[in-house]
């Protein structure tokens, strides 16, 4: 028995301390995936967390069919897109800044390179958060969170040839967002 598998029975068996494990194990993946989902980190810390209890509530459902995380990451991205119809967008200073894309300054970098690098990062960012919310879904998953196209069709239960064809579309509008950037480095 795998160790997922084991620590959901023995939450079942009324050891909620093992679900606590599950949650290490398994909050810093699932918020680094979901900040790019919902938009912001205050935003995806409030999904990751509604997950979990979703999750805790639902255990008794988990079918052993997939993998925990596939079916963890499934009802995070439903909480996230319930979460997203909800809310209507907020623009901030914590906004802007959690936004920005400053990254940490190796010490032998020209601040100019510095500069350029966030510019970049800033614009990625932005050109990801035009992409629809299908689009951006697959791609995160895909390129940012490292997932299989088979992980990916079964967290949002969807075929194959469909997060393949979504991330094929998701790429070159992504490529298009860019265009100014792509050229600037050639």
């Amino acid at each position: 028995m795998n160790d997922d598998a084991q620590l959901i029975d023995e939450t079942l068996a009324g050891h909620s301390a093992a679900f606590g494990r599950l949650v290490q194990k398994y909050q810093d993946r699932l918020y680094n995936t979901v900040v790019h989902v919902a938009g912001n980190a205050e935003d995806a810390r409030d999904v990751v967390q509604d997950a979990f209890v979703q999750a805790f509530l639902k255990l008794d459902t988990f079918q052993h069919s997939s993998a925990f995380y596939t079916w963890l990451y499934r009802i995070a991205f439903n909480v996230a897109f319930s979460h997203r119809r909800r809310r209507r967008p907020t623009l901030s200073v914590e906004h802007a800044r959690e936004t920005s894309g400053l990254e940490p300054m190796d010490e032998e970098d020209d601040p100019a390179e510095k500069l350029e690098r966030e510019e970049r990062c800033r614009q990625v960012r932005e050109a990801i958060g035009r992409l629809n919310h299908q689009q951006r879904t697959v791609l995160v998953l895909r390129e940012i969170d490292g997932c299989c196209y088979e992980t990916i069709a079964e967290i949002l239960d969807l075929p194959i040839g469909t997060v393949r064809s979504r991330l094929h579309r998701a790429r070159l509008q992504l490529r298009e967002e860019l265009k100014e950037v792509l050229a600037m480095d050639q």
